[in-house]
């Protein structure tokens, strides 16, 4: 069963909490559910609407909105080495996250308190402190609503990158996440080396899949403002890959700036944390929204801002760091 909502208030739906509409909202559960649905041919525009955790809404929604309500997680398969572990998309993140490490489970652990649902983790590719959710995931249930079916696609068809994935280009607009599947390790495999990790965690003593989730929780905490009291969608902005010439260039400007390899080896990826920061940025407000003191990746609502306030805002700051480095930041938030 579906439930549908007419002219529902977006502002707690969305980590902005912007006071927007949408003609409608449908709540659901399961394929055969959206199938119902499409078949109906009422749907007209839609876009799915996750936790609201990475989206700007600068104007009322016009269409309908697609809300998966499903937040099951179960064993498929569990051997000696790994277990097969599937998610519905409606499922919190973070209980997924919580859920792999009591159950002895490692790979999502570094992935600790990123807000949002599993069916947004394969769309934007998640990823914190050196892991992506591409590096657990191996395969992906969709509802496609031109065929009326459900399809599973593998991860090497997801076409994933750097907060990219096949969901945000050639799918866009023609798949719904229902449920994920992801692959995960029985054995210790911890990850480090990234930021404050190693030294959090070996405050806490061994490096255990319960103390790196614990370490990572208490960064981000430190570093990052609750949604539930500040208005934010975490980071704003995507960290910019430049050809390496450009990243020379700026080296030998900022010998301190952070840069990260990637897999094509003329490209090198920039922290546009850093760059916001050393334009002088961080903690700057302009009217109801605001840069976080903490964090320069954090755009904030600081009470009452519309979306295209903090569009705009998120506009001025893009000049800057194009003026004063020359390099392009681009939006991590779907922007509606």
């Amino acid at each position: 069963m579906f439930k549908e909502i007419i002219d529902p208030d977006l502002s707690g739906r969305n980590s902005f909490r912007v006071p927007q509409r949408a003609a409608r909202l449908i709540e659901f559960e399961t394929a055969e559910d959206l199938r119902q649905l499409f078949a109906g041919g009422t749907v007209g525009e839609w876009f799915v609407l996750g936790g609201g955790n990475n989206i700007l809404f600068t104007q009322d929604y016009p269409g309908t909105l697609l809300h998966c309500t499903a937040r099951g997680i179960r064993t498929v398969e569990r051997t000696d080495d790994h277990a097969t572990v599937e998610a519905d998309a409606g499922t919190e993140w973070d209980d997924l996250v919580d859920w792999s490490v009591q159950h002895g489970l490692w790979g999502l652990e570094n992935l600790s308190l990123i807000p949002g649902t599993v069916g947004a983790a394969p769309v934007q590719n998640i990823g914190a402190y050196g892991c992506e959710a591409k590096d657990a995931i191996v395969q992906v249930e969709m509802f496609c609503p031109e065929m009326g079916n459900v399809l599973i696609l593998d991860r090497e068809h997801c076409g994933f990158g750097y907060r990219d994935s096949i969901f945000k280009r050639s799918l866009r607009g023609r798949a719904i996440i229902t449920s994920v599947r992801f692959r995960l390790g029985t054995a210790p495999a911890p990850r480090l080396d990234y930021g404050d990790v190693a030294s959090e965690v070996a405050r806490l003593g061994a490096p255990t899949a319960e103390n790196i989730r614990t370490a990572i929780c208490a960064i981000r905490r430190a570093k990052l403002p609750d949604p539930a009291q500040t208005g934010n969608a975490g980071s704003f902005f995507k960290n910019p890959v430049v050809p390496r010439s450009t990243a020379e260039r700026l080296l030998e400007q900022h010998p301190d700036m952070p840069h990260y390899p990637t897999a094509d080896p003329d490209r090198i990826k920039l922290a546009a944390g850093w760059l916001i920061d050393r334009t002088g940025l961080k903690g700057w407000s302009l009217g109801r929204v605001g840069i976080h003191p903490r964090q320069a990746l954090v755009v904030v609502n600081l009470g009452g801002a519309g979306g295209g306030e903090i569009l705009a805002f998120a506009g001025t700051i893009r000049q800057r760091v194009l003026e004063r480095f020359g390099v392009e930041i681009e939006p991590e938030v779907n922007i509606l």
